[in-house]
């Protein structure tokens, strides 16, 4: 069970595993996307697809069709790597092994939809992939392995996303034939030291100037791809795709017209990658040379220098 182009190698690598037997890819039904709003299918849908498994795409998993067409399949063990829906008790019956979820945190810190941005935005200096045995509740079940990274503070959420379930294929991949042995022991959780992420939204990704540059900085990169940090500027949209901090002054040798940057609440945002709303993304030097009427701007309550 699974969604997003980051969790196909998940699915690769069960493939790969000479006593694995892919009976299925459940996923979400197709969503219409675009201008067109033509049907879009999830990545893993095409991945399975191509590799001639049998997809299933249910509007819920609470039909009681629904769940005699999985308990059909007669799974040992269902893997869950970020499908998107909670599953009914009814569904986690089924598979004798329970239903085993990569989750892209070290549980208990970072439960909830958002946990790789949620990492960048707190500045944690490490996290990891947990493979779980999930139960009723939001990434609330039992342990049965964890593999730690450690963060260099530069890394996206979409490219950091990337690389925990390339992590977690692999944990899988080690840990999954010893549980269906039963020679693992999933651990509960400490609740005390639980945290939750939340839902990311559109707006999360407006810039407050009046944040410190370093918090700005790791939003760009915890809402990069989605939603982006942004501002707005004469009128149109303006996503800031890189920055970084540069401290109270622009650096020495950086002239008139070479730089952008905006003054913060704690020192100055040098923004080096951007994109105005219906142009492509350009350098800050590129956009100086188009836009120098940026100078002087106030972008919400704040100022643009160069």
């Amino acid at each position: 069970m699974g969604t997003p182009s980051s969790v196909v190698p998940v699915l690769g690598r069960l493939l790969q595993m000479p006593d694995v037997d892919v009976l299925a890819a459940v996923t979400p039904p197709d969503r219409p996307r675009g201008r067109g709003r033509q049907p879009e299918s999830p990545p893993v849908k095409d991945a399975a697809s191509s590799l001639g498994i049998p997809v299933l795409q249910p509007p819920t998993l609470r039909r009681e069709s629904v769940q005699a067409d999985l308990a059909a399949l007669s799974p040992d063990v269902i893997v869950v790597a970020a499908y998107g829906r909670l599953l009914p008790s009814s569904v986690l019956q089924i598979p004798p092994h329970g239903c085993l979820n990569l989750h892209p945190s070290l549980l208990p810190r970072h439960r909830g939809p958002s946990p790789v941005a949620t990492s960048i935005l707190e500045g944690d200096e490490t996290t990891g992939i947990t493979l779980m045995l999930l139960d009723e509740g939001m990434d609330t079940g039992p342990l049965v392995a964890q593999r730690e990274y450690a963060l260099e503070g530069t890394e996206t959420a979409g490219d950091l996303t990337d690389l925990l379930f390339n992590m977690g294929a692999d944990l899988l991949a080690e840990n999954l034939e010893s549980w269906t042995r039963g020679e693992l022991k999933a651990g509960a959780q400490d609740e005390t030291a639980a945290t939750v992420s939340s839902k990311l939204e559109r707006t999360d990704g407006l810039a407050d100037w009046m944040l410190p540059a370093s918090t700005l900085v790791r939003q760009c990169r915890a809402f990069s791809p989605w939603p982006g940090l942004y501002t707005e500027w004469e009128g149109k949209t303006l996503k800031v795709l890189e920055a970084e901090p540069m401290g109270d002054l622009v650096p020495a040798g950086a002239g008139p017209g070479q730089r952008l940057s905006v003054a913060t609440g704690q020192g100055m945002l040098a923004l080096n990658r951007v994109q105005l709303e219906g142009r492509r993304a350009v350098t800050s030097e590129e956009f100086l040379r188009g836009y120098p009427e940026i100078v002087g701007a106030r972008l919400g309550s704040q100022e643009t220098k160069s």
